[in-house]
């Protein structure tokens, strides 16, 4: 399984770990019931089908209240990890507290937690997302980090360019998240289009709709 967000770190663990040759099950994602979006990045659930689809792999959704406590997130994570069993693939980059989180509810849980990525310089990590052919948009930003402009952007090298400093070019301190649209994974590209950009709970969020 892999821990699937839709943006372009876990199609960047992914691609890692396929091209080996390993064989994934499915794609493990958590999404807010009060929205029937994708957690923390707001990305409609439509869209995240028609990733499975163009994947062509199995998704497992994990629901979600808005506002849910760690001890209601981690119940239902759980339950579907100890459906397969299998190692759980992560693309977190550097923040070792998140990795020691996951580490430790994952040795709870009888089950191995893996990170292709990590330590991975994120500048170049970001170069090569953009070289394997990926395309993704901006869907969230955090505007104590970033403009609001930044939002809803196509991920590539003019937005790498146009940074601030100290915005780290992956956005592992939460500065930006992605939703990944086509690349070398992908059997199709996803036709999406750009909605309205709107500020909710502190972050930017564009609204990437199917195009019709």
């Amino acid at each position: 399984m892999i821990s699937w967000s839709g943006g372009k770190d876990s199609a960047l663990a992914l691609h890692n770990v396929s091209s080996k040759g390993r064989k994934i099950l499915g794609l493990l994602t958590t999404l807010t019931s009060d929205f029937e979006r994708i957690s923390m990045h707001g990305v409609r659930r439509s869209l995240l089908l028609a990733q499975g689809r163009a994947l062509d792999l199995n998704l497992e959704e994990v629901w979600i209240p808005k506002d849910a406590t760690n001890t209601i997130y981690e119940k239902r994570f759980a339950e579907k990890v100890l459906k397969y069993r299998a190692p759980v693939i992560f693309g977190d980059l550097f923040l070792e507290d998140i990795r020691r989180y996951r580490e430790n509810l994952f040795r709870r849980l009888g089950v191995r937690a893996e990170f292709p990525l990590w330590g991975r310089d994120t500048k170049k990590l970001a170069e090569q997302f953009i070289e394997l052919g990926f395309g993704a948009l901006v869907c969230t930003v955090d505007p104590r980090k970033l403009g609001w402009e930044f939002c809803g952007r196509e991920f590539d090298y003019s937005f790498l360019r146009d940074l601030p400093e100290g915005v780290d070019p992956c956005g592992e301190n939460g500065e930006f998240h992605t939703f990944v649209y086509k690349g070398p994974i992908f059997r199709i590209e996803i036709g999406v289009t750009r909605g309205e950009i709107v500020l909710r709970d502190g972050f930017y969020f564009c609204d990437i709709m199917p195009k019709r």
